[in-house]
């Protein structure tokens, strides 16, 4: 089955999925941000957010990106999501299978065990 793709702006995304984005980009979103081309045929740039439903790319520019962590109380100075935070919404969304599944990056601890080694696969 083929996901849906979404473009969407982060302003106009579901609570909930913000969240879960904070806890997959913990120190923030402008280096992971990809081109891409949109309908109209421009080059923009996104953030790659996967679910088990959808493919989100929410349309930000590396300016826009900054500006969101900076205003965002939820990071800190460094641009580093707050523990207590990353914690509380760990806790709040730990039955969401699809985080881990599609949305490792060098930034989160999924796809490692408890003392911070990858799995290794059988694949």
């Amino acid at each position: 089955m083929v996901k849906p793709r979404i473009v969407k702006d982060y302003e106009k995304l579901p609570l909930d999925v913000v969240e879960q984005i904070k806890i997959v980009y913990p120190r923030g979103y402008l280096h992971h941000l990809v081109s891409f081309v949109n309908k109209e045929g421009d080059r923009r740039m996104g953030l790659p957010f996967e679910t088990e439903d959808y493919y989100y790319l929410i349309r930000m520019s590396k300016v826009k990106a900054e500006e969101i962590i900076e205003n965002d109380d939820d990071y800190d100075d460094d641009g580093i999501l707050k523990s207590d935070v990353k914690d509380a919404y760990e806790e709040k969304h730990e039955d969401v299978e699809f985080l881990e599944e599609y949305n490792s990056n060098e930034d989160n601890t999924f796809g490692e065990d408890g003392d911070g080694e990858e799995e290794e696969s059988d694949g």
